[in-house]
């Protein structure tokens, strides 16, 4: 929604083109990839670049085989990881196998903002599960930094900090009460349209 709200007529419809005819960019690692395996044929390539969504003509294709076979292609940047794929692997460090560990820090090192956002968010995670005292600390350093999205959730906690820090300090839960709320609902979704009030009233206020 506010991708919609803040961004203009205009680049929401060229972005719109843009996702209906995928650029050759997209499909450049591919292409290099194969091509230095020995797969030169431009027909072969471009059947199989449609097969994957390109939707462009096949002369875009063979000008960019051309800079391959001169040696002027400009070498196509590593595939960006999906944003799921780089939540997965900010488990606690300890939890991670090897290889999703250099994942994380690749992503690191490859994207500062990233390493920002890693630092911050493992931070917080610290903050609900052991020092829940410290989250002004925490607001204070997150409101300092580049990341627009992380500093809009600093403010937005900043505006009822004392019960946010009651919430992650004290011993008191609400985890009865929505129980409670739920089997509430349960049963009056069983019971709709097929029992009495009274009924419902007794199954509610008979221990479970």
């Amino acid at each position: 929604m506010r991708r919609y709200r803040d961004t203009s007529f205009d680049v929401l419809l060229a972005s719109a083109r843009d996702r209906r005819n995928v650029p050759l960019d997209r499909f450049k690692p591919y292409l290099q990839a194969e091509f230095a395996v020995g797969n030169t044929v431009a027909t072969e390539l471009y059947q199989r670049i449609r097969e994957r969504g390109f939707r462009g003509g096949h002369s875009t294709l063979s000008r960019y085989m051309g800079t391959l076979r001169d040696g002027t292609a400009v070498p196509a940047p590593a595939p960006i990881p999906a944003p799921r794929k780089i939540t997965g692997i900010m488990r606690p460090r300890e939890n991670l196998p090897p290889r999703e560990a250099d994942a994380l820090e690749h992503v690191r090192l490859a994207c500062p903002d990233i390493t920002n956002a890693c630092d911050l968010a493992r931070a917080f995670t610290d903050l609900v599960r052991r020092r829940g005292h410290l989250l002004g600390e925490w607001i204070r350093q997150t409101e300092r930094c580049d990341l627009r999205p992380i500093r809009s959730f600093a403010s937005f906690l900043r505006q009822d900090i004392d019960a946010v820090t009651a919430g992650l300090t004290l011993s008191y839960s609400s985890g009865v009460v929505e129980g409670h709320v739920c089997r509430i609902k349960l049963l009056k979704r069983s019971l709709y349209g097929r029992a009495s009030f009274a009924l419902l009233r007794a199954r509610i206020l008979t221990p479970p």
